[in-house]
Formats: structure tokens, C-alpha cells, sequence
């Protein structure tokens, strides 16, 4: 795995050229993270590093977590995960992982946790198209057609209606239009996956590996 950190979406804006060119971006502030453990093949199986990333106050961590960050010698972070890496022998417990490792033009993934929309239609959940509208159709919203008669049941994986968002997606291919590193923000072309404040993870493009 390449190039990758946690970060928080803030929100959307506009950024300017100077010939005049509007870019619609969203804004993420993204690290500084601390490396807290690394995963070694000898020991656990595969090579991997721990990355915290935000802020938590240190009373309402356990003994545990406390303890687990002790080892790094840094404050408990509100979020811990994990990034598979080639060799975690190049990086040093309690190191920071910044946004200035990518830079305008850069392609970046964007992964996080959609908004939930609640109980939704085929409509809405599946963009079904609907039926007649003129009176006495009585077939507007509905699902339609489940199948087959025979089998006397419905198969796996229909369409239906159900929980719609709430799920983690990721929006590929995404182009860093600017990195401010004194503000730890990067701003990327185009939306991200959900709400303002949700934690998100940002890696290199696969879409970039295959040029």
C-alpha cells in the first residue's frame, strides 16, 4: 500500500484559478496522525502500522488504551486503524504522518461512511423507474414485477425496498486540487462520502497505479 492517513471532512467550497476556472471541492482536514504500533510478519503474520489520529481527553480512555499508547509515548487518539504496508521497519512508533506527502495534481481514494437515509423506496434506492401517474393507474412507486411464479418465492438479491446510506464507500480517482500543510487541509475535486465531521481515509489511487 502506498501513501495513506485519517482525516475529518469539513465541508464543500469553491476554489479559483487565476484564468478564471472554478474547481468545486471538498475540504478535508486531514492529520497530523501518530504511528502507534507496527505489525511485524515474524510476529503477527503480515507487515502493518497502527496510525492514531484526533484528539481524546485522557480521562475517559481506560487503562488498556492508555496503556497501548503509552508504549508510543504519545496521548490516547480518539481513532485508531490500521494500513497494511510493505515494511513497517520504515517508520518509528510515535511518528507523524502528514498531508504534505501529496501535492496538486496528486489522484487520491476517498473512503468513509455515507449518510443514512433511513427506510427508502426502489426509487429511491435503486433509481427504479415509476409508473403512470394518471388517475386510476394504481401503480406509482411500487416494486413490480418479483419474478418468476413457478419457484413460489423470491430470489436472492432482488431489488427491494430497505436501509438506504449508513454503509462505508469509497469514491475513487478524486484529484488534490490543493495541500495546505500549515493547516493540516487538503482539499480534493469533487464530493466525498458522508456528513460534515465524519472520519474519513485517504490513500493513493489504484485508478493512479494503472498509468
Amino acid at each position: 500500500m502506498g501513501r495513506a492517513i485519517l482525516g475529518r471532512k469539513i465541508g464543500m467550497t469553491q476554489l479559483f484559478e487565476d484564468d478564471g476556472r472554478v474547481h468545486p471541492v471538498t475540504v478535508i482536514e486531514a492529520g497530523p496522525c501518530c504511528v502507534v504500533q507496527k505489525k511485524r510478519q515474524a510476529r503477527d503474520g503480515y507487515e502493518a502500522i497502527q496510525v492514531g489520529f484526533g484528539n481524546m481527553r485522557e480521562r475517559l480512555a481506560t487503562k488498556a488504551i492508555g496503556g497501548h499508547y503509552a508504549r508510543a509515548k504519545i496521548k490516547p487518539k480518539k481513532y485508531l486503524r490500521e494500513f497494511r504496508v510493505e515494511s513497517s521497519d520504515a517508520f518509528e512508533l510515535g511518528q507523524e504522518i502528514r498531508v504534505d506527502q501529496w501535492s496538486s495534481g496528486d489522484l487520491v481514494d476517498v473512503s468513509g461512511v455515507s449518510r443514512g437515509r433511513g427506510f427508502a423506496g426502489v426509487i429511491k434506492r435503486w433509481n427504479f423507474h415509476r409508473g403512470p401517474m394518471s388517475h386510476g393507474s394504481m401503480y406509482h412507486r411500487r416494486v413490480g414485477s418479483l419474478g418468476a411464479t413457478a419457484p413460489a418465492r423470491v430470489f436472492k438479491g432482488r431489488k427491494m425496498p430497505g436501509r438506504l446510506g449508513g454503509e462505508r464507500t469509497t469514491t475513487l480517482g478524486l484529484t488534490v486540487v490543493k495541500v495546505d500543510p500549515e493547516r493540516n487541509l487538503i482539499m480534493v475535486r469533487g464530493a466525498v462520502p458522508g456528513a460534515k465531521g465524519g472520519l474519513v481515509t485517504i490513500r493513493d489511487s489504484v485508478k493512479a497505479k494503472k498509468k
